[in-house]
């Protein structure tokens, strides 16, 4: 099944940033890595599911027009809302996933780690909506495996690279790592230097 909301209640309940995103190196590489990996320049509006406590939700900010982030859990929410306080363009909210998913579309949609939380049915309504609403997803997870998680980052990107191609969506980029797999699947499938008029 899968993960309860309980289960992020209670990993808040016993440290406010249960993965160390604010403090390990992996972490703040890995954030790097994903602005780094988007495409354009510059989104109209982006979404960001699983914000935590918005340390990627601050960066992506800085590319996008209008930025709607969400989690589960009440205490992340919190944590996030007052990490882009400064941010006018960025909205956090609370939201289930996946019923509560968006029903417009992004130029930008952005999952990271999120994936492997839902069992295989919802992890694949996941990947149906989120390559149905994007015009830009990029995905990074986590690859070696972890005994609360129920699909694998590899498994994850499985089922995303399956949904992009039914929804029209062209990978662009796939970075593969021992640690951690990133794609980054597109409308327009014209490669960065196409879209900058280099080439």
């Amino acid at each position: 099944m899968t993960l309860p909301p309980q289960y992020f209640d209670e990993m808040y309940a016993g440290d406010g940033d249960p993965w160390g995103f604010a403090d390990r190196w992996y972490e703040r590489r890995k954030r790097a890595l994903t602005v780094a990996l988007l495409p354009d320049d510059r989104y109209a509006t982006g979404y960001e599911p699983g914000c935590s406590i918005g340390l990627l939700t601050r960066d992506l900010a800085g590319r996008c027009g209008r930025l709607l982030a969400t989690d589960v859990a009440p205490a992340a929410v919190s944590a996030a809302t007052r990490q882009t306080a400064d941010l006018p363009n960025v909205r956090v909210e609370v939201a289930r996933l996946p019923g509560d998913w968006p029903t417009r579309t992004f130029e930008l949609v952005v999952l990271s780690e999120v994936g492997y939380y839902f069992d295989r049915a919802d992890a694949r309504l996941v990947a149906a909506r989120a390559t149905a609403s994007a015009g830009t997803l990029v995905a990074v997870h986590w690859r070696h495996p972890v005994e609360d998680y129920l699909c694998g980052g590899d498994e994850v990107h499985a089922l995303l690279g399956e949904a992009a191609a039914g929804a029209g969506l062209t990978r662009l980029v796939h970075h593969l790592e021992d640690d951690l797999v990133a794609d980054v699947w597109a409308r327009d499938a014209r490669s960065v230097a196409a879209r900058t008029g280099l080439r």
